[in-house]
């Protein structure tokens, strides 16, 4: 195990963030790194709890106590390899992922939980950095064929495995590039796409053959592609987003983050020139509707696009913060977040709700708004509006980030009849199997819009299950 006593000689250190008005001007990981001594330091910290509820925690089932001794003891070599183990792409969750973790951990009690995130990323960095990390080909192939459709984390995660098994695996992506949400939804100055492409170059090296720019239902019916291949898995994400009904919502202004987002992506990796971005928040008033990741993407974004003012609102209440009675350790904490985007420059209300949006020319210029208070009753919650609160909010630029509802349902699964469940997700049985012979499917196209991490287990999980089938085929 770790240090023994780590944990009461080290005080919880973080690598911290690049100073606000250096990162503000350009779009580059805001994150910073600490030096290998911190770190193994650090990691000295890990308890070795006789009931790790870290890895209890973990949607992937990270080895978390075994890597952090590992790392503690300089063998950081053997650290990735056990990373490894249960998570194909730490450099994605080192980065990006709200560690439940270390919600989880033990240390959390007096709020000093281990950073283990961090030392993830460390791992998984000083792991490419010192050539641990190589193609590592299957050494035979089975000849059986997989088309997966969605380059996200989960379509991404089930081809890395099912690849590895020695299967013939075809990755079909509907953008220009592969990466899914991770290349498209997340902003550079949290998740560099140089990270995305040197995952993507490995796999190729692989084996893995990845096609872009393809619709399946649209450019590739989805019939040929049963003809074609021995099994399907469908890894289309949760893209739908949820809309806000209310007068004035064709009023031009107004606009869903993953159309704000993904152009901001693309001018940063030089495929759409800057002057072309048809959604950008350069001297204008912004709101963003919606309190969570997507809202707060939204924010840092307009921030760097030199928004004259960044305004979040949600309609929830303001989360406390600490943990209150009935949200005890170790369960994640649903406390007040504050994200480095935030940090910038952002007015934040909660308990908001929208009334409607205002415009002149039939351009948006505000939007109404009144207080609502919720109530606890027989174990539901109801909103009322609050009387005399109506005002309204000056805004240009209005991002609807409200989350998504289910997958788009045109194209693919109305073409190939999938069956929906009740949230229009793709139904799926124990097996993540579909009502269509030899079609499985994945990730938040099954569960709903959720995070990277659950999306890569489910892709895992995914892909054993059609590496099951194709055996007994």
């Amino acid at each position: 195990m770790a240090d023994v006593n780590g944990f009461l000689k080290i005080k919880r250190k973080e690598a911290g963030n690049r100073p606000l008005n250096e990162r503000i001007c350009d779009h580059s990981e805001v994150e910073q790194v600490l030096n290998s001594e911190d770190r193994m330091l650090q990691a000295s910290r890990c308890m070795d709890c006789g009931i790790p509820f870290c890895h209890w925690s973990c949607p992937v089932d990270n080895l978390i106590p075994e890597w952090n001794d590992l790392l503690y003891k300089g063998d950081w070599k053997a650290a990735y390899s056990r990373l490894a183990a249960t998570n194909n792409f730490p450099e994605f969750t080192g980065r990006i992922c709200p560690a439940s973790c270390e919600h989880a951990c033990v240390l959390n009690i007096n709020k000093e939980p281990v950073t283990i995130r961090e030392n993830e990323v460390a791992i998984v960095e000083k792991a490419f950095s010192e050539g641990y990390i190589k193609p590592q080909p299957p050494k035979t192939r089975t000849g059986k064929k997989i088309a997966v459709i969605g380059s996200g984390p989960a379509g991404m995660a089930a081809s890395d495995l099912l690849n590895k098994a020695g299967h013939l695996v075809t990755l079909f992506e509907k953008d220009e590039k592969a990466g899914g949400l991770l290349r498209y939804g997340i902003p550079d100055f949290k998740l560099s796409k140089a990270t995305i492409d040197r995952r993507l170059n490995l796999m190729v090296k692989e084996g893995l053959i990845i096609k872009t720019g393809i619709k399946i239902g649209e450019d590739i019916a989805g019939k040929d592609l049963l003809q074609e291949f021995d099994a399907v898995c469908i890894a289309i994400g949760a893209t739908h987003p949820r809309d806000l009904v209310a007068e004035g919502r064709n009023l031009n202004g107004i606009h869903f983050a993953m159309e704000f987002l993904p152009f901001q992506n693309r001018v940063n990796s030089g495929s759409m020139p800057a002057s072309d971005n048809p959604v950008n928040a350069d001297g204008k008033k912004v709101l963003v509707i919606g309190g969570g990741d997507t809202g707060s993407d939204c924010v840092g974004t307009a921030i760097r696009q030199k928004a004259v003012s960044v305004t979040q609102i949600e309609i929830m209440p303001k989360p406390p913060l600490n943990r209150t009675e009935n949200n005890p350790w170790p369960y994640f904490g649903k406390v007040l977040k504050t994200s480095t985007s935030h940090e910038e420059g952002c007015e934040r209300f909660w308990s908001l709700a929208t009334v409607r949006f205002l415009g002149n020319n039939n351009q948006v210029t505000g939007v109404e708004v009144e207080d609502v208070a919720w109530n606890l009753k027989e174990d539901k919650y109801t909103m009322a509006a609050l009387p005399a609160t109506k005002r309204i909010i000056p805004a240009d630029l209005v991002l609807l980030a409200m989350g998504f509802v289910h997958p788009v349902i045109e194209g693919l699964l109305s073409e190939l009849e999938v069956e929906l469940d009740q949230r229009k997700n793709i139904k799926v049985d124990k097996n993540l199997s579909t009502n269509r012979q030899k079609v499985f499917a994945a990730g938040d196209s099954v569960s709903g819009a959720t995070l990277v991490v659950n999306a890569i287990a489910s892709g895992r999980k995914v892909a054993k299950e059609i590496d099951r089938f194709l055996q007994k085929a």
